[in-house]
């Protein structure tokens, strides 16, 4: 008994100084001075974190019957965890692998557009809010195509997180397959109704075999949740972008 909990001490231990190795090496590559970018009306920020789609609404899945969803969340409770830990508000949109629709809806159509209005209505209920939005990409007519990437909505300051965002990530897991932020289109419904900066980050393609299998891994998603949460930091400290 006393050499099992010896083990799980051993690898929870482990696992927090992963945690903070993966994160600090993120934040020590760039230059943070401690100027707030997000700070309406003095409002604490909280950052919002969504991991995209949940429930019966799976979003993309792979070749092999890998939902979308499952990973979104994993990566996201992660990113919330490691935020927290460096003394960050956060708010999830869900914790649980769940649609967070109203009750009594008859149709998988209704429930999932009351499941987008209901995270609509939570960033903006929610002061100081900046929205990451955890997502998987697919592009099923070209399997090679990989790696992560950042879309930004036109809110202001929206663009400045992503580019962080997307820098930290290029330079951890898209190395060598270094890829440029975007503005997301205006027919996105969620980044277009929220009335807070947000971000979506595609975390890598459920349509390429090879990166499905690391984005199932945990260390891969560590790894990502540091990158994440390391952009996002470098942002709210007021860091500019490189």
């Amino acid at each position: 008994m006393i050499i099992m909990i010896r083990k799980r001490v051993f690898l929870g231990t482990a696992l927090f100084c992963c945690f903070f190795a993966a994160l600090g090496a993120v934040i020590w590559a760039g230059h943070a001075p401690q100027v707030p970018v997000f700070a309406a009306g003095g409002a604490p920020v909280s950052v919002v974190i969504d991991p995209g789609h949940g429930g019966e609404d799976g979003g993309a899945v792979s070749a092999g019957g890998v939902k979308e969803s499952q990973i979104n969340l994993a990566i996201s409770l992660q990113v919330n965890d490691l935020l927290r830990l460096m003394g960050q508000r956060t708010v999830l949109t869900r914790s649980e692998d769940v649609t967070i629709c109203d009750e009594g809806l008859g149709t998988v159509r209704q429930r999932k557009a009351s499941d987008l209005k209901n995270r609509v209505a939570l960033v903006n209920a929610t002061p100081g809010a900046v929205l990451l939005s955890i997502h998987q990409n697919s592009l099923p007519s070209s399997p090679v195509t990989h790696g992560a990437q950042v879309f930004w909505n036109r809110q202001e300051g929206a663009e400045t997180l992503a580019l962080l965002v997307q820098d930290s990530l290029n330079g951890s897991v898209n190395a060598g397959n270094e890829k440029n932020a975007k503005q997301i289109p205006p027919t996105i419904y969620l980044m277009k109704n929220i009335t807070a900066p947000g971000v979506i980050v595609e975390c890598g393609f459920l349509s390429n075999e090879a990166e499905t299998a690391r984005l199932q891994e945990p260390s891969y998603q560590r790894k990502l949740a540091a990158a994440v949460a390391a952009g996002c930091l470098r942002c709210l400290a007021g860091e500019e972008v490189p």
